[in-house]
């Protein structure tokens, strides 16, 4: 199959020209290898090399011998030679010597101490609508930022095409593949996590049965604001809940494996006495993992828009994330105890800001304008700058912006 450029590559020549090292973290599939292979002149795998994995513990250099930048793929599996690398980095004294990916984040012990100034992180999603051809990118994330007006045609993506989207995910290696099977695929991904990886990763021994309860509930609480108490109810099933404790766990271990990414919240200066909520959103990595614990459709998941609509929210959190981080930005989530909430504030590194609606049915864009206007009314502009963006994005149609002010995006413009 061949190689689809990556959003991230750009960011990837950045850190390797100025850092001895860069580890690049994402979930099992995402494309982490092959992004990797681009740029590296010479890898060891050591999720299949045997031998490399027993030379760590004898001569490190063996392994860390080569051209560079050498990539170190499956890293996490002899974590020891973290400290290898750290040390060889400092006696080069060069950028670009290493790239190492990884699927799990080791315990913090190990990477705790020696990291800084030598090996720089880099994350890793699976791919944006933009990236698999689904969307034109026609309107800039970018763009948005600087405060220019998006105007696009209909890109033609419809409600349905995008719901195969959603089930289907965006796995680089199920591209190519038919859609069943790539259902398929992602089922057998979730099953191999709940049997293998949580056990693998977790401090405790675990109950596959009770981690596949814990990710349906994750599922059908989709881009909501479920508290672990809820989860623990859930997965405990008719035995009763769990304890929230091991629910946790749970959590911090599938967040680990990078499964799970939890949206967290944006925190203003605000004009009116309203008090930001400080609970994350609950968010998979990608909304085909959701499709895939819920064993649905895409015609399952026309019957039911409800679930439809917080699965399209992931995937528009998916992407904007993508694209975010492109620009030295993070994506967050507003709630207040008034129960105003936005979807989605992209804020950069320097200060500006924009905040969406994410809005399934076109038809639903006066709604979301309405609740990003009452918003922004909130937010004290003398302290906090204007928004460069409000904007509702919605599964189809056109992109223009509303004589209110509100920008209306279909999904299947967004770019980076």
């Amino acid at each position: 199959m061949a190689y689809r450029k990556r959003i991230v590559e750009s960011e990837l020549a950045r850190k390797l020209a100025s850092t001895g090292a860069v580890v690049i973290e994402g979930p099992k599939a995402c494309g982490k290898t092959a992004t990797a292979r681009q740029v590296a002149a010479s890898e060891v795998l050591l999720d299949v090399d045997a031998a490399a994995r027993q030379a760590i513990s004898v001569d490190p250099a063996l392994v860390l011998g080569g051209k560079t930048p050498r990539l170190i793929d499956e890293w996490q599996m002899e974590p020891t030679i973290w400290n290898h690398i750290r040390r060889t980095v400092d006696d080069r004294a060069k950028p670009g010597q290493f790239i190492l990916t990884g699927s799990a984040v080791p315990a913090d012990e190990i990477t705790r101490h020696g990291g800084a100034g030598r090996l720089t992180r880099l994350q890793m999603r699976p791919m944006t609508l933009a990236e698999t051809g689904h969307s034109t990118g026609a309107v800039s994330l970018q763009d948005l930022l600087n405060g220019k007006a998006p105007r696009t045609p209909d890109p033609g993506l419809t409600i349905a095409g995008l719901t195969e989207r959603i089930a289907a995910g965006g796995w680089p290696g199920l591209l190519d593949r038919s859609l069943d099977e790539s259902l398929q695929a992602v089922r057998d991904y979730l099953e191999e996590i709940c049997r293998v990886d949580v056990g693998r990763v977790g401090e405790r021994r675990h109950d596959p049965e009770r981690v596949s309860r814990l990710l349906r509930s994750l599922a059908r609480n989709q881009a909501t604001y479920a508290s672990v108490s809820t989860l623990a109810a859930d997965t405990g099933g008719g035995e009763g809940p769990i304890k929230e404790e091991t629910a946790q766990e749970y959590l911090a271990t599938l967040g680990r494996l990078m499964i799970i990414e939890d949206l967290l919240p944006w925190a203003p200066h605000l004009r009116s006495k309203s008090r930001v909520r400080s609970a994350p959103k609950r968010l998979f990595i990608d909304p085909s993992l959701a499709v895939a614990a819920l064993r649905a459709t895409p015609e399952r998941l026309l019957q039911d828009l409800n679930l439809l609509g917080f699965l399209y929210e992931a995937l528009v959190i998916r992407d904007l994330r993508v694209y975010a981080q492109a620009v030295d930005a993070q994506v967050l989530q507003y709630r207040d105890n008034t129960g105003l909430e936005v979807d989605a504030i992209v804020e950069t590194a320097d200060g500006r800001w924009a905040a969406f609606e994410i809005k399934l049915g076109s038809g639903m864009a006066a709604e979301g304008a309405a609740n990003l206007l009452k918003f922004s009314k909130r937010v004290d502009i003398a302290k906090r700058g204007k928004p460069s963006a409000l904007a509702v994005i919605v599964g189809s149609g056109y992109g223009y912006v509303r004589p209110d002010g509100v920008a209306v995006i279909p999904v299947g413009a967004l770019g980076a």
